[in-house]
């Protein structure tokens, strides 16, 4: 790995609790159909339930003739905030960035400072993962007790637009089931398991994602 280089960040979206979805599938123009857009975070207790797993979803809206080209941008630092105490300043981070192809973790550590800006916390590399390709099997890494993947998914997001619109124009309600539609779509997704003993004590924590660009 190289230097430690700042990233400022482009895209965030913030979840509380302990069993979490966020989604933002369409962000601003500045980051709209760029590797720094991000669709959904995900947080939640794992099959292991001594661990956590945390999902950051970017690239979203790809068709299964696109998702082939789709790639992390190594020019993009994926940074998970966690708050373990309730002042809604990040007292843990993980970070994940490409280099080649693998995509390579750090933390869960302190920032060096809070906020928008952040370096890579070489100093605490927690693992890598070979970003699986899509149309393959999916590859999992382990190390130190936590898990990696990265590589392209079916967007697991369910969202009936169509109905919602209605409902925005007076319509009674959402229909049972609805049309889902994000289906057939894809995202670029990356995910870590980490060990709750690595999150501090607190019995609920609040979470949020950043795509930070370098400068």
């Amino acid at each position: 790995m190289k230097k430690s280089k700042l990233y400022v960040s482009l895209s965030l979206v913030a979840i509380t609790g302990l069993l979490l979805v966020a989604a933002d599938h369409i962000d601003s123009p500045g980051v709209s159909n760029t590797g720094n857009d991000i669709t959904d975070v995900y947080a939640f207790q794992g099959s292991n339930t001594n661990n956590l797993v945390f999902v950051v979803n970017t690239q979203g809206l790809l068709t299964p003739g696109t998702t082939g080209a789709a790639t992390f941008k190594e020019n993009v630092l994926t940074e998970i905030n966690i708050d373990n105490n309730g002042d809604n300043v990040e007292d843990l981070v993980i970070q994940a960035i490409k280099r080649g192809s693998k995509m390579y973790f750090f933390g869960p550590v302190a920032p060096g400072t809070p906020g928008t800006s952040s370096t890579i916390k070489t100093g605490n590399a927690a693992g890598s993962v070979e970003i699986s390709q899509y149309g393959s099997a999916a590859i999992t890494s382990t190390s130190g007790g936590m898990k990696f993947f990265a590589g392209p998914r079916d967007d697991p997001f369910f969202f009936d637009l169509g109905q919602y619109q209605a409902v925005l124009g007076g319509a009674s309600g959402f229909n049972n089931p609805g049309t889902d539609t994000f289906a057939g779509t894809n995202v670029l997704s990356t995910v870590i398991e980490v060990p709750k003993s690595m999150l501090g004590s607190s019995s609920s924590i609040n979470v949020w994602a950043e795509t930070k660009q370098k400068q």
